[in-house]
């Protein structure tokens, strides 16, 4: 890989930006449009720009070929149920807040890897890293000004929800061997197909508010939340997949991997900007806890590499 030069550096701060992002506007769809909705248009925008780039490309997509049971499941598991969670939870919860929930995601996948990965084994600065990064989370869920007995389950729906994107990124090893333009394209197609029956189905069993997708088909939302919700699905979701796969690309996974660094600091100014959300002593006490958490787990990861 090449030595990372100045636009690479802008360009992985942009991608953490886009992704930071996303928490706010969830918020923000969230005043006008269901959790179930909000994770169907952000999944069927977010197919636009992959689709088309495959189409642009002439790069065949598998969706429906021999393998297409990998490609739902992982649809389910690595986006429709996630996104589901999230929606949910940010609805009573700050954006910053779900921003540093879901920045714990290096740290699950650090457990869920020694498990299920050959080559990826927890060793002590591993152990180390995932007991800091964690002990900020339990320490944030002591915030009484945030997190209280009111939306004490929707920031867990947050931490489940980034549970199944690690679950989601280990099935996906599964078709690791076909182009990543077509794998996502795949994905994203059947999850589109999935979250409409599914949704229709826990309607009719339980029309709660959090299940609510009929009531939602109307043209009389709030414009922020429908422009937020377009931008989730188009930016984010997609174009933000494009530039990622650039920067793994020209300067590979260790560079790419830092952009969880960025995220959570990114998502507490965004939420403080555009929302006025509070920002508490905790907060920032969780947030560094995370971050050298992280840190921590990422280099542990880059000795193993120069070891091997």
């Amino acid at each position: 890989m090449k030595e990372p030069k100045i636009i690479d550096y802008f360009l992985l701060t942009l991608l953490a930006l886009i992704w930071a992002s996303a928490f706010f506007n969830i918020k923000i769809a969230t005043y006008s449009y269901g959790p179930v909705m909000i994770a169907f248009l952000r999944i069927f925008f977010g197919a636009i720009p992959v689709v088309g780039l495959c189409l642009i490309k002439k790069i065949k997509i598998e969706a429906f070929s021999k393998d297409w049971y990998w490609f739902a499941l992982i649809g389910v598991i690595n986006l429709v149920i996630p996104f589901f969670l999230i929606a949910y939870g940010v609805q009573k919860v700050q954006s910053n807040l779900a921003a540093i929930l879901m920045a714990s995601t290096p740290l699950s996948a650090t457990i869920l890897a020694h498990f299920f990965t050959k080559n990826e084994k927890i060793n002590f600065i591993k152990v180390l890293g995932v007991f800091i990064g964690f002990s900020g989370i339990v320490f944030l869920f002591y915030d009484k000004f945030l997190i209280n007995e009111q939306n004490f389950i929707s920031a867990i729906f947050i931490l489940v929800g980034s549970t199944f994107y690690v679950i989601g990124g280990l099935l996906t090893l599964r078709v690791s061997n076909k182009k990543n333009e077509n794998v996502t394209s795949s994905i994203l197609i059947w999850a589109t197909i999935f979250i409409l029956p599914i949704s229709l189905i826990l309607y009719y069993f339980n029309p709660t508010d959090a299940f609510i997708f009929i009531d939602d088909l109307h043209f009389s939302h709030r414009l922020d939340s429908t422009l937020s919700l377009i931008y989730l699905g188009t930016v984010p979701t997609g174009i933000a997949w494009l530039l990622r796969f650039r920067i793994l690309k020209n300067n590979g996974l260790v560079f790419q991997a830092q952009v969880a660094y960025l995220i959570p600091i990114f998502g507490i100014m965004l939420g403080y900007i555009f929302l006025s959300e509070l920002i508490t002593p905790k907060v920032i006490v969780a947030l560094i806890a995370v971050i050298i958490g992280i840190y921590l787990v990422k280099k542990s990861n880059k000795v193993s590499i120069n070891t091997s």
